[in-house]
């Protein structure tokens, strides 16, 4: 089975920054071989795709919501994935997911492997 791990959240204020990183304990796992991507969860707004990158040529979409205050990366060294937030707005308060997937597109919830949420509150 497929472990990914999101962490890097926590309590900031508006204005602020986080950067969300996720692993993977799985041997043999690479996020090279798959699209990745993050999405959100928050009460009253359900899950909302907030950024994803595809493996083929590296294409990154981001949700009207955060673009330009989001940015998305990948190491493929490190075998990481990441999600730069700047700018954080109290509307960002939610549990942030990352997955991979051999799907595309941010409005998609096909997702082959996701991980346990961090939550990431941002107080006004």
């Amino acid at each position: 089975e497929v472990q990914l791990q999101a962490s890097g959240g926590g309590l900031v204020q508006a204005g602020g920054s986080l950067r969300l990183s996720c692993a993977t304990s799985t041997s043999g796992f690479n996020f090279a071989d798959y699209n990745i991507g993050w999405f959100r969860q928050s009460p009253g707004k359900g899950r909302e795709g907030v950024s994803c990158m595809r493996s083929r040529d590296g294409r990154i979409s981001y949700a009207d919501s955060v673009k330009g205050r989001f940015t998305i990366s990948h190491n493929n060294d490190k075998n990481m994935v990441y999600l730069q937030m700047n700018n954080l707005k109290p509307e960002d308060t939610a549990l942030y997911y990352c997955y991979a997937s051999t799907g595309w597109g941010l409005s998609r919830t096909d997702y082959n492997y996701w991980g346990q949420g961090t939550l990431v509150t941002v107080s006004s």
